[in-house]
């Protein structure tokens, strides 16, 4: 059998961290990277007598994500007991929502590389408590030790229905969803750090089929890389498997990036296997109309809309609409600077191709190398003639981390354009006189030397020949002979 006999077919569910300050039913600090065990009270440790009580930031954030996923809102949701005995588990069961989630049947437009785009239904997303973290050998072979700071946390679980066809497009989704979670401020985007983090279900079936073939989950990846090689290491050792004649079990794996492998960690639970059953601590959640709307009132322009109006009003490529639309102060500063400029494309290339490269970005916060204004500033250098193409990179380089303006840039190195004819023309004589033998091959038809020729010019000039009258010296000068 051949690999391409089979068409992937993948779900992904991503825990996304919710950006509240306490724990979802507690008081702790919420916070990563405390010492261990240090952000715990007794209710994230499960301790008797202790009950939870449900964090209304969490519910907002919840709902705001759904909104901006498009998901329908239930007005009643409810929270339940999903049993099962683990280290990083205090009381033995996680407080999650099973059959009533508070977010459900919503849509996230996904883009490809030919320019077009697939849309990912998203099944549901309801709110959970994370669990705490086991680590495994950090103070000898075969001791665990368990850090409880992370029970507690809330996340909300977004499951996509089986709709994605390849790893790459599975990657892409999730850069997609971050971005939109990241937009409406209700996660931080941070992989390293755990707060967003994927599962991911994935089975092959004949190309055609509308049956789907057993699904193998893999847990608990925190990488667009990792996700898209894991996948591709699932995908083809299934093949591999019905190729052989052998049926695919329905496993849980994980992805080991050093052996670049997915490894068995245990047999696949069902829903029957965690006894689900509604939480006798915590009554129905209700939500009222007034509720839902005011918080869809308050949604920010999303990427998939941004990008949109910056093809069909600002004309930018679909590829420039993409980068700056992967973080939302990455946005926000393009905006801004094609409105004090008023040339959105200039703005874009710029943004994309200098600037981005220097940007630092941390959850929701970014910084960046220069302001709006002194990067409006250099624009306006290259308006007046002023600067050339090279020597705005040259001076951007210089004013980048410090608070000097191009002109302060442009004086202290001198580097103003020399735009005085008689100088540019001398410049370019010397050049024809230094390359005589090109100039003949010029002359014969070879018209593509004339960039060798204007490369000559600016390095004899350090970049400062004006590009107006450095082409029309050369053309001039070239064409004499012909």
């Amino acid at each position: 059998m051949s690999f391409v006999a089979y068409e992937p077919v993948i779900g992904l569910e991503v825990h996304a961290q919710l950006r509240t300050r306490t724990k979802i039913f507690c008081r702790c600090p919420a916070a990563f990277g405390a010492p261990p065990n240090t952000h715990v009270c007794p209710t994230c440790l499960g301790l008797p007598g202790a009950l939870p009580a449900l964090n209304g930031e969490a519910v907002a954030m919840a709902v705001r994500a759904g909104l901006a996923l498009g998901c329908a809102i239930r007005r009643v949701s409810r929270f339940a007991r999903k049993n099962y005995f683990y280290p990083d588990l205090p009381k033995g069961y996680q407080i999650s929502q099973y059959d009533e989630p508070v977010c459900e049947d919503g849509a996230l437009d996904v883009p490809l590389p030919d320019g077009g785009s697939t849309t990912v239904r998203i099944q549901r997303a309801h709110m959970e408590e994370d669990a705490g973290k086991n680590l495994h050998g950090t103070i000898g072979r075969g001791v665990s030790l368990v850090d409880l700071n992370r029970a507690g946390v809330p996340l909300l679980e977004i499951v996509s229905h089986p709709d994605i066809r390849s790893a790459a497009e599975a990657a892409e989704y999730l850069r997609q969803l971050r971005a939109v979670l990241l937009f409406v401020g209700v996660n931080d985007g941070n992989l390293e750090a755990g707060s967003f983090r994927c599962d991911a279900n994935v089975s092959v079936r004949p190309r055609g089929s509308a049956a789907f073939g057993t699904r193998v989950e893999i847990k608990n990846v925190n990488s667009f890389r990792f996700v898209q090689k894991a996948i591709e290491w699932e995908v083809a050792e299934q093949v591999a498997t019905l190729a052989a004649g052998v049926r695919v079990e329905q496993v849980t794996k994980t992805w080991d990036d050093v052996a670049s492998r997915c490894n068995l960690l245990r047999k696949k639970e069902g829903s029957d296997d965690y006894r689900y059953f509604p939480d006798p601590d915590l009554p129905p959640l209700m939500l009222t109309d007034d509720y839902v709307e005011r918080i869809r009132s308050e949604l920010p322009m999303l990427p998939a809309a941004r990008r949109a109006r910056y093809a069909s009003e600002l004309g930018l490529p679909a590829a420039d609409a993409r980068v700056l639309t992967e973080h939302p102060r990455l946005s926000d500063y393009f905006e801004a600077l094609a409105a004090r400029t008023g040339d959105a494309k200039r703005a874009a290339n710029w943004v994309c191709n200098v600037l981005k490269p220097d940007v630092t970005t941390d959850g929701l916060d970014a910084s960046f190398p220069v302001t709006v204004a002194q990067l409006a500033g250099v624009f306006a250098r290259m308006d007046d003639g002023t600067l050339s193409g090279k020597l705005a990179r040259d001076v951007y380089a210089q004013m980048a981390g410090t608070g000097d303006d191009a002109d302060a840039v442009i004086d202290r190195n001198g580097w103003r354009v020399v735009s005085d004819a008689g100088a540019v023309e001398a410049a370019c004589r010397a050049a024809l006189d230094a390359n005589p033998k090109q100039v003949a091959q010029y002359r014969a038809g070879k018209r593509n030397l004339l960039g060798f020729f204007k490369g000559a010019v600016m390095k004899a000039t350090g970049g400062r020949a004006d590009p107006r009258a450095l082409d029309e010296a050369l053309t001039r000068l070239l064409e004499e002979g012909t």
